[in-house]
Protein backbone atom coordinates (compact mmCIF):
# COMPACT_ATOMS: atom_id res chain seq x y z
CA UNK A 1 0.00 0.00 0.00
CA UNK A 2 1.38 3.41 -0.90
CA UNK A 3 1.76 6.18 1.67
CA UNK A 4 -1.26 8.17 0.49
CA UNK A 5 -3.57 5.12 0.62
CA UNK A 6 -2.25 4.24 4.08
CA UNK A 7 -2.77 7.84 5.21
CA UNK A 8 -6.43 7.67 4.12
CA UNK A 9 -6.88 4.43 6.09
CA UNK A 10 -5.32 6.08 9.16
CA UNK A 11 -7.68 9.05 8.79
CA UNK A 12 -10.62 6.64 8.61
CA UNK A 13 -9.40 5.06 11.86
CA UNK A 14 -9.00 8.48 13.51
CA UNK A 15 -12.58 9.29 12.57
CA UNK A 16 -13.75 6.40 14.77
CA UNK A 17 -12.32 8.08 17.89
CA UNK A 18 -14.59 10.55 19.68
CA UNK A 19 -14.15 12.90 22.57
CA UNK A 20 -16.84 11.53 24.93
CA UNK A 21 -18.15 15.01 25.70
CA UNK A 22 -18.50 16.08 22.06
CA UNK A 23 -20.43 14.09 19.43
CA UNK A 24 -17.81 14.68 16.73
CA UNK A 25 -14.73 12.62 15.92
CA UNK A 26 -11.27 13.92 16.82
CA UNK A 27 -10.24 14.38 13.19
CA UNK A 28 -13.19 16.66 12.35
CA UNK A 29 -12.72 18.47 15.68
CA UNK A 30 -9.27 19.49 14.49
CA UNK A 31 -7.40 17.72 17.29
CA UNK A 32 -4.95 16.16 14.81
CA UNK A 33 -2.31 18.79 14.09
CA UNK A 34 0.02 16.65 11.99
CA UNK A 35 -0.15 13.22 10.40
CA UNK A 36 2.80 11.74 8.55
CA UNK A 37 3.28 8.32 7.05
CA UNK A 38 6.91 7.32 7.03
CA UNK A 39 8.64 4.38 5.42
CA UNK A 40 7.72 0.83 6.37
CA UNK A 41 4.41 1.71 7.99
CA UNK A 42 5.57 4.09 10.70
CA UNK A 43 2.97 6.73 11.50
CA UNK A 44 3.70 10.04 13.22
CA UNK A 45 0.75 11.86 14.81
CA UNK A 46 0.89 15.21 16.56
CA UNK A 47 -2.37 15.91 18.34
CA UNK A 48 -3.90 18.00 21.07
CA UNK A 49 -6.89 17.84 23.35
CA UNK A 50 -9.68 20.38 23.68
CA UNK A 51 -8.21 21.30 27.05
CA UNK A 52 -5.18 20.25 29.11
CA UNK A 53 -7.68 19.39 31.86
CA UNK A 54 -9.68 17.15 29.53
CA UNK A 55 -11.11 14.21 31.53
CA UNK A 56 -9.84 11.75 28.91
CA UNK A 57 -6.34 13.24 28.72
CA UNK A 58 -4.77 9.90 29.59
CA UNK A 59 -7.08 7.50 27.77
CA UNK A 60 -7.77 9.34 24.50
CA UNK A 61 -4.18 9.30 23.17
CA UNK A 62 -3.97 5.58 24.01
CA UNK A 63 -7.19 4.95 22.13
CA UNK A 64 -5.86 6.89 19.13
CA UNK A 65 -2.64 4.90 19.14
CA UNK A 66 -4.50 1.58 19.41
CA UNK A 67 -6.95 2.37 16.60
CA UNK A 68 -4.13 3.42 14.27
CA UNK A 69 -2.09 0.32 15.11
CA UNK A 70 -5.08 -1.79 14.00
CA UNK A 71 -4.87 -0.36 10.46
CA UNK A 72 -3.35 -2.95 8.09
CA UNK A 73 0.08 -1.74 6.99
CA UNK A 74 0.80 0.30 10.13
CA UNK A 75 3.76 -1.11 12.01
CA UNK A 76 4.41 1.60 14.60
CA UNK A 77 2.81 4.81 15.87
CA UNK A 78 4.75 7.74 17.28
CA UNK A 79 2.11 9.90 18.96
CA UNK A 80 2.89 13.27 20.49
CA UNK A 81 0.34 15.25 22.51
CA UNK A 82 0.96 19.00 22.41
CA UNK A 83 -0.83 22.04 23.77
CA UNK A 84 0.92 24.66 21.68
CA UNK A 85 -0.79 26.01 19.72
CA UNK A 86 -3.84 25.62 21.91
CA UNK A 87 -6.90 24.06 20.30
CA UNK A 88 -9.67 26.44 19.31
CA UNK A 89 -13.05 26.07 17.63
CA UNK A 90 -11.57 27.53 14.44
CA UNK A 91 -9.70 24.24 13.90
CA UNK A 92 -12.98 22.35 13.50
CA UNK A 93 -14.09 21.24 10.05
CA UNK A 94 -17.21 22.68 8.47
CA UNK A 95 -18.90 19.31 9.06
CA UNK A 96 -18.11 19.45 12.79
CA UNK A 97 -19.40 23.00 13.06
CA UNK A 98 -22.61 21.96 11.36
CA UNK A 99 -23.12 19.01 13.72
CA UNK A 100 -22.47 21.19 16.76
CA UNK A 101 -24.45 24.14 15.35
CA UNK A 102 -21.44 26.46 15.73
CA UNK A 103 -21.65 28.84 12.78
Amino acid sequence: MDKEALKQKVIEALKTVHDPEIPVDIYELGLIYDLQIEDEGKVYIRMTLTSPMCPVAESLPLEVQQKVLEVPGVRDVDLEVVFDPPWSKERMSEEARLVLDMF
